[in-house]
């Protein structure tokens, strides 16, 4: 364990598909020498790489079973069992319930169950899920996105990120990021639907949950494709007074 800061680095942040230099949602999260891959959409496998190795990983968290959220888990199972990686165990997997019957129903091509878990150890997630990884301590609350989706708080002893996955503005999201350094949160609507169910935050709902929070800081990510990321910024600030961020891709933020 090192004294490595809490650090948040952007492999993508497009919806609902990749983009020719954004892939989808994925983030590496890193502090004290631990490195969990938080989310693994469409493109951030490669882009995951140029930070560490899949061996290298010491978890992966999963908000939702999405596509542009999960789709590189896909790959990641075929680099960590039939390639140049060879894995002393199997990466710990953190996600909804289940994900493993998911993972292996998609790889498997015979009659013959895929050997999902040679490559991920799963652990499905609950609301108010707690595990301890290296020197980072993570812990989902469920939100409000229309399927089994979770919220993050990834903690040291000094710092806490918090990522809302997708969801629309909730209570669980809000309790989860009291307080915290940093959030990192969804605005992928233009606006809110005028009718059935919210299931994603539009700038304007960023800002608020930030502010209702108390967070230190905002940074705005999974933008949709009706918003520019500026667009986003500046609606986020006329709720939000701290600091706000856009997550480009491949930036890297320090936490607190």
């Amino acid at each position: 364990m090192t004294s490595e800061p809490l650090r948040l680095t952007v492999l993508g942040c497009a919806t609902p598909y990749p983009s020719v230099d954004n892939p989808c949602s994925g983030y590496l999260v890193s502090g004290g020498g631990t490195r969990v891959w938080v989310d693994a959409g469409s493109g951030t496998l490669a882009q995951l790489q140029r930070h560490v190795r899949l061996d290298e990983l010491d978890a992966i968290w999963i908000s939702h079973l999405h596509a542009d959220h999960s789709a590189d888990l896909l790959t990641a199972y075929y680099g960590a069992l039939y390639a140049d990686i060879q894995l002393t165990a199997p990466i710990p997997l953190y996600g909804p319930p289940g994900i493993a019957g998911r993972l292996a129903h998609f790889l498997t091509n015979t009659d013959i169950r895929s050997p999902m878990e040679f490559a991920f150890a799963v652990e499905e997630l609950h609301d108010g899920h707690q595990v301890r990884v290296g020197a980072l301590t993570l812990t989902s609350r469920a939100v409000a996105h229309g399927i089994p989706a979770f919220a993050l708080r990834v903690e040291t002893t000094e710092r806490s990120l918090v990522y809302s996955g997708d969801t629309a503005p909730c209570p669980g999201l809000t309790s989860l990021a009291k307080g915290c350094d940093v959030l990192l949160c969804e605005a992928e609507s233009a606006q809110a639907p005028s009718a059935g169910e919210q299931v994603h935050h539009t700038p304007e709902d960023a800002g608020d949950t930030a502010r209702a929070a108390q967070a230190g800081r905002l940074i705005v990510t999974h933008v949709g494709r009706f918003l520019t990321p500026q667009q986003a910024v500046a609606r986020a600030k006329t709720r939000f007074d701290g600091p706000i961020d856009y997550a480009a891709p491949g930036a890297t933020f320090p936490v607190g």
